[in-house]
């Protein structure tokens, strides 16, 4: 299966089926699932005429080499969303919003953070080629179908890059604890990217020094820092509940 990838878990599988099931090759399934999710998946496949083959159980698990596959593995293509932001920037029909990692090495938090992304209406998520996570099967699983509709873009230097959006007249705004402002202060309303730091480690001196803004999510108890895919998603909800409280007040 030369320049296939493999996918796994109901909800990155069913995601694929509804978004680009013309890229599924085959969906391996445990015989032994005959509960409602496995019956729903095999109708839908059935529905886009994607072949489901029924399969002994741990040969599902082989496949995923460790992972969590409930029971449910599809050899894909690849899904051609853009690759370059320049790609994305062109498209927009709005002002754009971007979500920037750096330096986040988990897999798991890289999907959620492109849940988050997904929910709230992100344009891209944008990471450096070294040191994260990479777009692997473990991340879009944890994405649960946001890996099939917003486009995660890699760049050579993110330092740069920053500083390239910053010269389009996009805002950078840098989420740290240590940030002057709180992020309902910060302005969303016009072209933004959104940089969030590891957990634990907070963001580089270099992606640091190369934020227009520093802004903080106030916290009120015992824990000092959130998981880097909640302190996102609290932050593009607060860029969406800002662009729509400027659209209403312009209308």
């Amino acid at each position: 299966m030369s320049g296939r990838t493999h996918i796994y878990g109901f909800h990155a599988v069913m995601a694929r089926l509804r978004h680009h099931p013309q890229g599924i090759h085959v969906i391996y399934l445990d015989q032994n699932r005959r509960d409602k999710r496995a019956r729903d998946l095999v109708r839908a496949a059935e529905e886009r005429g994607v072949r489901v083959i029924l399969t002994e159980g741990g040969r599902v698990d082989e496949m995923v080499r460790g992972g969590r596959s409930q029971g449910v593995v599809a050899w894909v293509e690849p899904v051609k969303l853009a690759t370059h932001l320049d790609d994305v920037l062109e498209e927009l029909s709005e002002p754009p919003l971007l979500l920037v990692l750096d330096g986040v090495t988990d897999p798991h938090n890289l999907g959620a953070c492109l849940r988050s992304a997904d929910a709230f209406g992100a344009h891209a998520v944008v990471a450096p080629k070294d040191r994260a996570a990479g777009l692997n099967a473990a991340a879009v699983k944890a994405a649960s179908g946001a890996a099939e509709t917003v486009p995660y873009i890699t760049v050579t230097n993110l330092a740069r890059t920053l500083r390239e959006l910053k010269e389009r007249d996009i805002l950078v705004v840098g989420a740290d604890e240590e940030g002057a402002i709180g992020v309902s202060e910060a302005d969303f309303s016009g072209p933004v990217a959104l940089v969030m730091g590891a957990e634990g480690a907070g963001l580089r001196r270099l992606t640091r020094e190369n934020c227009d803004v520093l802004a903080h999510i106030p916290m009120f108890g015992q824990v000092e820092s959130l998981n880097v895919s909640v302190s996102a998603g609290i932050c593009l909800y607060e860029a969406r509940r800002q662009r729509r409280q400027a659209g209403e007040g312009g209308a």
